[in-house]
């Protein structure tokens, strides 16, 4: 039987995101957090998780200075992203590079995703954006600031040209917004009521949970809670959450750690011939391997021998080829972890 000829076309010609586990003893790849949570408590599994996520919630409610009615929670922002698409349908837009599941969503869902490419800074296109709003008018626009694998933010200004331009949501992913240290879109939810902010527990401590937050006017919040599944979030997901809200000195001091780190990781960096690193208000760095030919095949080249090279010496980053052809992206890890990839790294050059 030809399964293929029941599914839908647009599901066809789809690509699975694919997270491989390749063993290693340095794992630096993924843009998670050197540092857990371990946490015993006693969890009633015989039950349905609280439908409404009423604690977990309030907690994020008194951490974000927001109202109750203007969160919703998710299995990670992916399923947000999701419930979005499906809310309001599209097209969508988003810059690229970025993280790629508004593509794979927009594609799932049946609705046209608009790449728009970023300019040679890492920013926004502003005016390739305003066009697109004129004559394509995207019902989701997608900004994830700081971006996925470039690492900076975008600017403020540009993403405020897009929200104020846009006749429909606009969705600012903040998932890396603990290392950049800047809050400046929640306070003003109320102000624009196309505006959508993302934040996630999974870059700071707590990938295995995947907990999500969309925030946004209570009637977006009502609208998008209708495509929500019940009981979509765990109860030990949901315990283990209001846990780490709850000793919150301690996830700071593990964001602290990490941006300290990132400072120190790319300073070496700068410093090693044969790279060169982009700055970075993520909890990684992207970096480009220089080819002694300097063509792009070359760059190429260079960047698959040094990732199969750190592999063997068993630490694990990102091959960023067919994305950014010649770089690398390494997650900042703890100081002993980083440490070892610049020893490993400089070997190899």
């Amino acid at each position: 039987m030809n399964i293929r000829r029941l599914v839908k076309p647009n599901i066809r010609g789809l690509k699975a995101y694919r997270a491989e586990e390749i063993p290693c003893r340095v794992k630096l790849d993924a843009n998670e957090s050197p540092y857990g949570f371990s946490v015993l408590r006693s969890v009633r599994i015989n039950r349905y998780p609280d439908p409404e996520a009423k604690t977990l919630r309030g907690l994020v409610a008194r951490e974000f200075r927001v109202k109750p009615e203007n969160i919703l929670h998710g299995n990670g922002s992916d399923e947000l992203i999701y419930n979005l698409i499906a809310t309001f349908g599209g097209p969508t837009a988003y810059p690229v590079p970025t993280f790629s599941m508004y593509g794979i969503l927009s594609q799932a869902l049946n609705e046209t995703g608009i790449e728009i490419p970023l300019d040679e800074k890492f920013d926004l296109d502003t005016e390739r954006f305003l066009g697109v709003i004129k004559k394509r008018k995207p019902k989701l626009i997608f900004l994830s600031s700081p971006n996925n694998p470039t690492g900076n933010r975008f600017s403020s200004d540009r993403i405020w040209k897009i929200i104020k331009a846009s006749k429909g949501m606009v969705v600012v992913d903040e998932a890396y917004q603990p290392f950049s240290g800047r809050n400046e879109f929640l306070p003003l939810l109320g102000k624009y009521g196309n505006l959508i902010v993302l934040r996630t527990l999974s870059k700071i401590g707590l990938a295995g949970l995947r907990v999500g937050f969309m925030m946004a006017g209570a009637d977006i919040i009502n609208e998008v809670n209708k495509v929500r599944l019940p009981f979509n979030l765990n109860s030990l997901s949901q315990h283990v959450a209001v846990a780490a809200l709850r000793n919150r000195e301690r996830m700071r001091s593990y964001i602290r750690s990490v941006v300290s780190e990132r400072k120190r990781l790319f300073k070496e960096m700068k410093k090693t011939e044969g790279i060169e690193p982009y700055p970075s208000q993520a909890n990684f760095i992207l970096f480009r391997i220089r080819g002694n030919a300097g063509s792009v095949s070359a760059n190429r080249n260079a960047a698959d021998r040094i990732y199969e090279g750190l592999l063997h010496k068993g630490i694990l980053v990102r091959n960023m080829k067919g994305i950014f052809d010649g770089c690398l992206r390494v997650t900042i890890g703890t100081p002993r972890e980083n440490t070892a990839f610049l020893k490993a790294l400089r070997q190899l050059l």
